[in-house]
């Protein structure tokens, strides 16, 4: 037989019952779809591992970009600036604290470099077939995002949404 077929794949009784979706192409032949879970009567889609790990390097890249961007907006308050006399020393404008320009600069210099040698993300891996991904609203209307500042990434996948997203049957 071949075909798509769903196999119950753990049981942990009463609780937690995990489904799996295959497509199964021969007698030992098998491409697992999708998983889904039971967990104390409402039915979940279990996200994909690509879903997981590209909403939590998502997050992770906001917050890294969020402090790259808190780092540059603190150096300007202090009166930080690209000068190429780098000898030339000022006092700090009402701070209390004294500031070494050279650790700044050198600071800001490693900063940068690290940034330059960080790679782009690489695209994601490539759906099973028969899976569609959901759409957003942001996908839907593109020339809505023309904002400067990055928004927080979506909704982690693997976090438990309440009782209005869960499916009852």
């Amino acid at each position: 037989m071949t075909g798509i077929e769903y196999m119950l794949s753990e049981v942990m009784e009463p609780h937690l019952f995990i489904i799996r979706k295959q497509k199964r192409d021969s007698a030992e032949k098998v491409t697992p779809m999708l998983a889904y879970y039971i967990l104390d009567g409402s039915i979940y889609q279990a996200p994909q591992l690509c879903n997981v790990f590209a909403a939590r390097v998502g997050r992770a890249l906001y917050y890294i970009s969020k402090a790259f961007t808190t780092a540059a907006s603190k150096l300007e308050k202090i009166g930080y600036g690209d000068t190429e006399n780098e000898s030339e020393t000022s006092e700090p404008k009402g701070g209390k604290e004294t500031i070494d320009f050279k650790e700044v600069k050198r600071v800001d210099h490693i900063l940068a470099s690290l940034q330059r040698k960080l790679p782009p993300a690489p695209p994601p891996p490539p759906f099973p077939d028969g899976f569609v991904p959901p759409t957003t609203e942001a996908e839907k209307e593109p020339e809505n995002q023309q904002t400067t500042e990055p928004q927080p990434p979506a909704v982690d996948p693997i976090i438990d949404q309440g009782p209005a997203k869960r499916m009852k049957f």
